[in-house]
């Protein structure tokens, strides 16, 4: 009788670690907004929210640049109400190489600016899409319906950017860390940990180090890069970018 009672009470136990290992599981929800590189074929951002135990919001589409993330933000359909209300990050990675803290057209408030967006001007869409979701998440002070009604800064705005998944886009990378640098916002630095750099060509090859993880290829300035990263969660490069993410996040979170 002893026995059962004590297996008894090992069961309970055993249940309970289970349900609260479930609870700490998914215990955040990251949304991210981006186009090829970051498209749910992709895998890193999957990866990478497993790995500190996130729920993904995956709204990238590929062949979509920041001007229609901005759009869709205008339309109500990058993100609902509801989402609004769980998402701990947007993580934004828009990766067009072209300046994007260019602060000659930026204007004072996301309702100061023209709608829709078009492409020629990735500083000002970028800007829209940051204020339009800072000033949003801080509204939630005025609903009723949120859990930050009344709060003195309503939700907390965490906005997460990234550079490119190599160090070959020189004017995207150099500006997007200026525009983190600016607003004081974490940045996932694929660049830098990636593992090589456009500064050195492979021994065997004599070619830049990208192209091995690559079936397509981009020239910029001159030089033959990668282009699009190989898909899917078994890749080596998806799960390297998937690690270098969940890092970052790491940083930002309290993960245990």
């Amino acid at each position: 009788m002893k026995r059962l009672t004590s297996l008894f009470f090992i069961l309970i136990a055993c249940a309970a670690n289970l349900a609260a290992q479930s609870t700490k599981q998914n215990s955040y929800t990251f949304l991210l907004t981006g186009a090829s590189f970051a498209s749910p074929n992709n895998g890193w951002f999957e990866i990478g929210c497993s790995l500190v135990g996130a729920m993904p919001i995956n709204r990238a589409i590929g062949g979509e640049a920041i001007a229609d993330a901005a759009n869709r933000m205008n339309a109500g359909t990058l993100y609902s109400r509801e989402e609004l209300e769980k998402i701990d990050a947007l993580v934004i990675m828009q990766v067009h190489d072209k300046d994007v803290c260019d602060s000659t057209q930026i204007l004072p408030r996301y309702t100061d600016y023209r709608t829709p967006f078009d492409r020629s001007n990735y500083a000002a869409a970028f800007d829209y899409v940051i204020k339009r979701y800072l000033t949003e998440c801080y509204n939630l002070k005025f609903d009723p319906r949120s859990e930050y009604y009344n709060s003195k800064y309503g939700k907390p705005a965490v906005i997460v950017l990234c550079t490119d998944w190599h160090d070959g886009r020189v004017t995207y990378n150099t500006s997007v860390r200026r525009l983190a640098a600016k607003w004081g916002f974490p940045l996932v630095e694929f660049d830098r940990y990636i593992g090589f750099s456009r500064n050195a060509l492979h021994p065997v090859t004599g070619q830049q180090i990208s192209l091995l993880f690559t079936n397509d290829k981009q020239e910029i300035d001159g030089q033959t890069f990668g282009w699009h990263p190989e898909n899917g969660t078994n890749a080596y490069i998806q799960r390297r970018m998937g690690a270098i993410f969940a890092d970052t996040m790491r940083r930002i979170f309290p993960v245990e």
